[in-house]
């Protein structure tokens, strides 16, 4: 048996965190799991509270590296405000509801078990209809039936990873996946057109939605996708979504709320388990560990933490020796505690966000550079700077690569 997480092997400093500066990292939750015997049967007592039955979807915008090439952050930030806006109308109009906070280019929403599947198909192949129209990206979209687990905002367990994967990695832009959990819950004469496409880990058989019904539109509702922005903030990105040529508003925003800062991202290696539910509270309390390293190290380097949110880390940094000095460090306390890691870093304008609840959220070029230099193309166990980074520090121990990703070259260094 694996050895048991305790609260002694955390800093007291953890646990003085108000809950709203956690975010999304359910604290409370794990301290009842740590002071049990860690069996499934605990595990599964301390889920049963969160357990909740119904359809997970998930989109993720496609081409948006190619695009923040040609593009500034500003214009990228407006143009995924779109269709995450329609994502999130259709949604409520249907009766779902929005699962955890919306920066990036991705949503997920939650509809509960009584929401019939063809009005969900209806309302996704409408969403795809009003983003081809409306909008300058394209969107996938994911969904899954089941049962997963809530929990300070987010939704927990395989079947939620695994979706979620799915939109972000195999599913094309104006494209609709659903798994056979959700086909399954058709009525026998249904109208849509279903394609099978095979299987994949978690979800079992999926297929394409290519065709079929429509949802009737009706009166919008007003309310706003869970973004992290502020009122003034998000007033001057509608203003640039309405006119996306206006290069002049977008210079002032971009000198208005961006600044420079150098990014560290850090994914850490999932924690296996006998048990799924196990394993689920196993690696929430990695990223305790992930959190706990960060508040231990960060003062030291001037670094501050964006957040902790599953097995990522994000932080931000205004030097580049500091950024790789902390990288460093962090990779050998998760190594000696036998966690595995990958990390990426670059440097450039980010927009970082006080959100309202409480913690932080980020967005820009460097997150999605270091994102894919460690999480699409990355070894673990090695970190990789950007060539941005790479000229401002020492680091000739480090060897040159070079990436394609979505179409485009990245080069790195690798040590």
């Amino acid at each position: 048996m694996a050895a048991k997480f305790a609260r002694t092997q955390y800093s007291p400093a953890l646990f003085d965190l108000a809950q709203d500066i956690v975010g999304g990292l359910p604290l409370r939750l794990l301290e009842r799991w740590w002071e049990s015997e860690q069996t499934e049967a605990d595990a599964l007592r301390l889920l049963a509270a969160c357990r909740v039955a119904g359809y997970n979807v998930v989109s993720d915008a496609a081409g948006l590296t190619r695009m923040t090439a040609e593009r500034g952050l500003m214009e990228i930030l407006a143009i995924i405000d779109q269709p995450k806006a329609i994502v999130h109308e259709l949604g409520l109009s249907i009766g779902g509801e929005s699962v955890g906070i919306w920066a990036a280019d991705n949503t997920q929403m939650f509809y509960p078990e009584a929401v019939p599947a063809e009005r969900l198909l209806a309302a996704l192949l409408t969403v795809q209809d009003l983003v081809a129209r409306r909008c300058a990206i394209k969107i996938g979209l994911a969904a899954h039936f089941g049962e997963f687990y809530s929990a300070s905002g987010g939704l927990y367990g395989d079947a939620s990873d695994a979706i979620e994967a799915l939109a972000e990695d195999h599913v094309a832009g104006g494209e609709i996946v659903v798994s056979q959990a959700v086909a399954g819950r058709l009525p026998p004469a249904h109208d849509f057109t279903l394609i099978a496409i095979g299987e994949a880990n978690g979800l079992g058989p999926l297929w394409r939605l290519v065709d079929g019904p429509r949802l009737s539109l009706g009166t919008s509702s007003g309310r706003r996708y869970p973004i992290p922005y502020s009122d003034a903030f998000h007033a001057d990105l509608t203003r640039l979504a309405a006119s996306l040529g206006d290069r002049e508003l977008a210079r002032e925003m971009t000198a208005k709320y961006t600044r420079h800062e150098v990014v560290v991202l850090v994914e850490r290696h999932a924690q296996d388990a006998d048990s799924r539910a196990v394993a689920l509270f196993d690696n929430l309390s990695l990223s305790a560990k992930m959190k706990d390293a960060g508040l231990r190290h960060l003062a030291a380097a001037r670094g501050v933490e964006v957040k902790v949110s599953g097995p990522l880390g994000i932080y931000t940094f205004d030097e580049p020796a500091r950024a790789l000095a902390f990288a460093r460090t962090f990779r050998s306390e998760l190594a000696e505690g036998g966690i595995d890691c990958r990390i990426g870093v670059d440097q450039g304008p980010v927009l970082v966000f006080d959100l309202a609840g409480g913690g932080k959220d980020i967005a820009g070029m460097p997150v999605n550079i270091a994102s894919k230099m460690a999480q699409d193309c990355g070894e673990w166990g090695k970190l990789y700077l950007s060539d941005r980074v790479h000229a401002c520090v020492d680091a000739d121990d480090l060897r040159e690569r070079r990436f394609f990703v979505s179409g485009v070259e990245l080069r790195a260094f690798e040590g």
